[in-house]
């Protein structure tokens, strides 16, 4: 199959990375419209951080680090330009000034979005975009969640606030948005103010997998338990970058030492190629903390890899 005229991506064996207006994975340029399958999406909103700031500028960094993308996944040899429609939509609309009316923007632009029938795929922002976009997207009914973070998000509140980057799993579950015995959390570890949070997902019923209990497992047996808890129904998927290692990852909001490995969330995500994927996003890439560039870098060659696991899903090869 080929994508429809229009849809075609920037050939950079033909046109070099360095030519052209940058687009996520140099993907086409398009509006919200069918037949698009897949609308690569950009969220530049970091009102919600607590930390550092700047995930504002995220969207624009992996654009112009995503020139280095390729269109042939190497490992599960998936080529999404082939099997979908593929298009960058632009940025969801937001408010500098106040996260409350961003947050109701972000979730109008993907109701659009949903209203369609295509598969979303972010790059925030912090952690507080999720909330929005499954706002749009689990009106029917509840969804699983991969999360690769280091931080659990499920705070009831942060400094008097409940709609921030710390606490977006905790709403997504009230709301009825999120099956807690469906979501999985993989990477957590750092220092902690208490064990609310912990405690929370623990009574909810949600899989925490620390690292310390990752490396004990192995990679192998963590993506069988991801397999185990989320099983055949609707998956999202978030990945906060501060999930990986601060070497992978530098330019990060709330770096965390002894994170997961770009390796491992890489072969994590292509053992997954036939789940039930309903979208997905990558937050918290702050590029000003981070001269090297390659927090970018990988969160764009993680952004191709979540495109993958759309495409597969949207082109229903998987049931074949």
């Amino acid at each position: 199959m080929a994508p429809n005229k229009g849809f075609e991506p920037t050939d950079s064996s033909k046109i070099p990375r360095y030519a052209e207006i940058a687009s996520f994975m140099r993907s086409a340029r398009a509006e919200i419209a069918k037949p698009l399958d897949i609308a690569l999406v950009g969220v530049p909103l970091d009102l919600g951080a607590t930390y550092r700031s700047g995930a504002r500028q995220g969207p624009s960094g992996v654009r112009e680090a995503s020139r280095l993308i390729r269109q042939v996944n190497p490992t599960t040899k998936v080529v999404p330009y082939r099997l979908c429609n593929i298009a960058d939509v632009g940025d969801a609309p937001t408010h500098p000034l106040s996260v409350e009316r961003s947050v109701e923007l972000i979730q109008a632009f993907y109701e659009r979005i949903q209203a369609i029938g295509a598969v979303p795929i972010s790059i925030g922002g912090d952690h507080t975009v999720p909330l929005p976009i499954l706002r749009a997207i689990a009106k029917k009914h509840p969804l699983g969640l991969i999360q690769i973070d280091s931080h659990t998000d499920t705070f009831d509140e942060f400094m008097g606030t409940k709609c921030n980057h710390a606490t977006f799993v905790r709403r997504a579950v009230e709301e009825g948005l999120l099956d807690p015995k469906r979501i999985l959390q993989i990477g957590l570890r750092g220092t902690r103010y208490g064990d609310d949070d912990i405690n929370y997902g623990y009574k909810a019923g949600i899989r925490m997998i620390p690292m310390d209990e990752y490396e004990e497992m192995g990679r192998a047996a963590v993506i069988a338990e991801i397999k185990r808890v989320i099983g055949d129904a609707p998956t999202y998927i978030t990945i906060d970058i501060d999930g990986l290692d601060p070497r992978d990852a530098p330019g990060t909001g709330v770096p965390e030492p002894g994170g997961i490995s770009m390796r491992d969330a890489q072969m994590i995500l292509r053992t997954l190629t036939g789940m039930n994927m309903v979208g997905g996003d990558i937050c918290e890439v702050v590029p000003s903390l981070d001269p090297s560039g390659i927090t970018c870098i990988n969160a764009a060659n993680l952004m191709f890899e979540l495109t993958c696991l759309a495409a597969v899903t949207r082109s229903g090869i998987a049931k074949q």
